[in-house]
């Protein structure tokens, strides 16, 4: 079974790695969504992978380091692309205490663009 939570963040980042007069090399900001997707069976005395609450517990320190920060200064988001935000969220959560078993986690800049990542395989 795969359950998600989804969290919103207000960031500014530009992108230093594309080509001159690319649109994106100019600092501007976006309205982040991030989906964080668990999966794991399901308990079946509480009836649930895992409690949402858990969740939200585990990703806000990570939505603390992004949510009104300028991204490329985050240590590790020095190109701060969807991809790398994606990578970077995951490696974030698996290196706490005690990491989700994560699946997932979806990376939206805007309505129509983003992008998934499942990590290394």
């Amino acid at each position: 079974m795969e359950i998600f939570r989804e969290f919103t963040f207000e960031a500014a980042h530009r992108l230093p790695q594309v080509p001159s007069g690319h649109k994106c090399a100019r600092l501007h900001g976006h309205s982040y969504r991030l989906e964080v997707h668990v999966q794991g069976e399901v308990n079946p005395t509480p009836g649930w992978v895992m409690d949402f609450a858990d969740i939200k517990a585990a990703v806000k320190p990570v939505i603390d380091q992004l949510d009104h920060y300028y991204l490329n200064e985050v240590p590790g988001l020095e190109n701060p692309t969807s991809e790398n935000l994606a990578r970077w969220t995951w490696n974030e959560l698996t290196k706490a205490d005690k990491p989700l078993p994560l699946s997932a986690i979806v990376v939206r800049e805007t309505c129509t663009s983003g992008c998934v990542y499942r990590g290394e395989s």
